[in-house]
């Protein structure tokens, strides 16, 4: 593997320069009055233990100069010693025992996470954990009136979260605390720290300097329960960011530019560290919203060496002593990269030649230079009409983006404008909306015709009562993270267009899609123009931040209430206990081939993108999160069948006279669990990118499905399927893919020998498939990314299962 080493001079010094240095004219770093200091024993990180942890990897590695990202992961892996016994850490190869310091999940992923966690009979978490209510407030009227409308809506969900959270002493933050990562970010993230969270957007917390990864449930279930965490040590692509930015250039278009660069695929299995000069002008928030939208580009995470506006931010938001700690271990080396450290790649990006960028429809790494978009609009026959525009989002929500596009609001004001399009916009926290109305920027944005929409997470993940424009052909811009087709408003004809909070603003007054607001006049009333400054932002307030509503708010490092009862009604339609799944193998499995996965009947072939909204759509299937058995009735609704061409068509060749020969998927599905048929899925590139939601694992399983073939897969769904007892494979021969389709018949050679150690190797599995036409049997080649650790999930029916059986035999003795 091609390693490249990092130019002399491109690393910072120890010593941090003063935050004042960093003010810009776009950006003004301002001396901020900081909130009440927090008790700040439980989220600084246990530098002294990590930089020794630290010492002992780099004396079996033979202190090679260590990435910052290689750093703060080899100081967290688990008994150093004896993880390492069998030699050195090969990128994309060895597979890192770790140990997470905490975990933070979002309301509607958390209801599965603590459904597991409570079957593997622990009486407390292991480390410190947060509960986040965010997805389940459906934005309609406005704040108030849709987050009353949530608390009735959702009361029990929210009754179970809260009374799971007091009985394990889980930090519990109520409807319209916030959105998960921005919380995270304002209280419990710090430089060098790894932690996890069950959403895909979890490494926003990486623009404080640490590893923030997205797993799913099962996953945060390892750290809530001490158990070692597993990662293939990941690739390191270095982003070298140089020059400054001005005018109109965000870090957003930084993260949209390198998405086209990089597309959904090319972060995978890697992390993205970013070094240079440039990385020091950006504010801490803005670092945020570069790691969050690395999740589009796949990267397991990104990260940034630790920077004075880390410690200004740190110190605003009440952590002064997690700035303190942080000064002493970047002094000592721990939070930057090693001089001469090699990445697997360098991207050299220049950011005084960076202009601002628009990426989509349907896919965020279509980057298109602002200064290109009116011709790519025209040259795709699109209507030049912006339909809405939509700004906040856990992405930009900022109190930096805040005042940029009150700034522009200003403007416009004065020149006697409003919105031409609805113009809504999303608070991150309870903090940021108590903010910026303090200082009359929620005025001056509604003074315009901006709708000042719940602090939650509302259209960015689908939760939008849109009235308007269902079924036509529209577009809407965006300055949120993602925009897959009926992502936003759940119309599949809606092109949502991703950019820059001030972008957005700005063409929310011309209404079209071709205004370029740097070059561009919107025309007056009076026969005059008016034209667009540059605007102007504040990353920090000057007043400092203001809590807003504490009620919102939890309290600190609570101890668990064992005696508490977590509330599930028996007859509830949004919450279901779970049952085990039975392991493929062995006494009451039915399964007479041995350690081989029984005869598989294929389901479908999938064709084409397959995101983990395909697989299991958000949306009004948000509520039943926590019942698995009514969310698996959209499992792959949205998925086309490559054989015909249709949506959420599968065949059923075994089907009885009373039953007709195609029905939508899941139908299907069932009917294959039904007559206990075990099956399997083959899919296309990229299968489960987007969001970690891990019921687009558990959804399969639970009908039945016992493995899934892919041309490649997204790192958190592949890892979500081992967590639940389904084998991913990997076609060697991307062409074979088309050569197995529904009713055939699939069978694994050698599964056996690996499950018994027998062999080793990545190939050890090959496929026999049975065509359905009665053609001659023919094998296919496969490959595999199993751990020793995830064979042994395989084995026992799910990873949970296999931590159970753990905790009962640690109990036992």
């Amino acid at each position: 593997m091609r390693r490249h080493a990092v130019p002399r001079g491109c690393l910072p010094r120890a010593r941090l320069p003063s935050s004042h240095a960093y003010a810009q004219r776009r950006s003004l770093a301002t001396e901020a009055t900081s909130l009440p200091q927090k008790d700040c024993s439980s989220i600084t990180p246990p530098y002294a233990k990590l930089l020794q942890n630290l010492a002992t990897v780099r004396r079996v590695l033979g202190d090679r100069p260590l990435t910052l990202a290689e750093k703060i992961l080899y100081s967290h892996i688990h008994d150093p010693e004896r993880t390492l016994a069998e030699g050195g850490i090969k990128r994309g190869e060895t597979y890192l025992q770790l140990m997470p310091e905490r975990v933070a999940m979002q309301d509607a992923s958390a209801q599965m996470a603590l459904l597991q966690f409570m079957s593997a009979g622990m009486s407390r978490c292991a480390v410190p954990a947060s509960i986040h209510c965010d997805h389940l407030i459906q934005a309609a009227e406005g704040a108030e009136k849709d987050l009353q409308r949530s608390l009735v809506t959702n009361q029990e969900v929210f009754d179970f979260l809260e009374s799971a959270a007091r009985k394990y002493g889980i930090e519990f933050w109520k409807p319209g605390s916030g959105i998960i990562h921005q919380i995270v970010l304002e209280n419990y993230a710090a430089p060098g720290m790894l932690m996890l969270g069950t959403d895909s957007h979890t490494p926003n917390a990486g623009g404080l300097g640490m590893l923030a990864i997205g797993v799913g449930g099962a996953d945060a279930v390892d750290a809530l329960t001490g158990t070692p965490w597993e990662l293939k040590a990941p690739r390191i692509i270095g982003v070298h960011l140089s020059g400054q930015m001005n005018g109109w250039t965000t870090p957003k278009d930084l993260i949209l530019h390198l998405a086209g660069k990089l597309t959904v695929r090319g972060g995978t299995g890697s992390i993205l560290e970013y070094f240079g000069p440039g990385v020091f002008n950006q504010s801490c928030t803005g670092l945020a919203t570069v790691a969050n939208m690395g999740a589009e580009v796949g990267a397991t995470t990104s990260t940034f060496p630790y920077t004075a506006r880390m410690r200004a931010y740190l110190q605003a938001t009440g952590r002064a002593a997690v700035a303190a700690a942080a000064d002493k271990a970047a002094s000592r080396g721990y939070l930057s990269a090693d001089e001469h450290a090699e990445y697997d790649e360098i991207i050299q990006i220049n950011l005084s030649e960076l202009e601002p960028t628009i990426n989509g429809p349907f896919t965020p790494d279509l980057a298109t230079p602002l200064s290109k978009f009116g011709s790519f609009v025209k040259e795709n026959g699109w209507k030049d009409e912006l339909s809405a525009a939509l700004i906040g989002s856990c992405t930009n929500s900022s109190y930096e983006d805040m005042t940029s596009v009150a700034d522009l609001a200003r403007q416009a004001k004065q020149a006697g404008l409003k919105t031409k399009v609805p113009f809504l916009c999303t608070p991150g926290s309870e903090q940021i909306r108590a903010t910026i109305e303090r200082d009359q920027i929620t005025r001056e944005l509604e003074d315009v015709g901006a709708t000042v929409l719940a602090n939650a997470c509302g259209p960015c993940i689908g939760q939008w009562k849109r009235e308007d424009k269902q079924g036509e052909e529209n577009a809407i811009l965006t300055s949120f993270n993602r925009n897959f087709k009926s992502r936003n408003d759940g119309n599949r004809l809606t092109m949502n267009f991703l950019a820059s909070p001030t972008v957005v603003t700005a063409m929310a007054f011309s209404g079209k899609l071709s205004f370029n607001p740097m070059t561009d006049s919107i025309p007056l009333p009076s026969g005059e123009s008016f034209r667009f400054s540059a605007p102007r932002g504040q990353d920090l307030p000057e007043a400092g931040f203001t809590p807003g509503e504490t009620r919102y708010y939890p309290i600190p490092m609570p101890e668990p209430q064992p005696e508490t009862e977590v509330v599930i009604r028996p007859d509830s339609q949004r919450l279901q206990r779970l049952q085990p799944f039975p392991s493929h193998f062995g006494d009451g499995s039915g399964n007479e081939r041995g350690l081989e996965l029984p005869p598989l009947k294929v389901l479908m072939r999938v064709r084409g993108k397959c995101t983990t909204d395909h697989i299991s759509a958000a949306g009004p299937w948000l509520k039943y999160k926590g019942h698995l058995t009514n969310i698996s009735e959209n499992l792959l609704i949205t998925a086309v069948n490559d054989e015909g061409g249709e949506v959420n068509v599968a065949f059923d060749h075994d089907h009885s006279p009373a039953e007709s020969g195609t029905d939508t998927i899941p139908a299907v599905a069932k009917r294959f669990k039904a007559r206990k048929q075990p099956w399997a899925l083959i899919v296309d590139e990229n299968y489960g990118e987007g969001s970690a939601r891990e019921h687009a694992a558990l959804q399969p399983r639970f009908y039945g499905c016992a493995m899934i073939v892919a041309r490649s897969f997204a790192r958190i769904h592949e890892t979500n399927l081992k967590k639940q007892g389904i084998l991913p494979l990997w076609f060697v021969d991307k062409a074979e893919y088309g050569r197995i389709g529904a009713g055939d018949v699939v069978e694994t050679l050698g599964l056996a020998d690996l499950l018994e150690g027998r062999n080793s190797s990545d190939r050890a599995i090959r496929l026999r498939v049975t065509p359905r036409d009665g053609s001659a049997v023919f094998e296919v080649p496969v490959r595999h990314t199993m751990s020793a650790d995830q064979l042994r999930w395989l084995r026992a029916g799910s990873a949970l299962n296999h931590i159970r059986a753990q905790i009962a035999a640690q109990g036992a003795h």
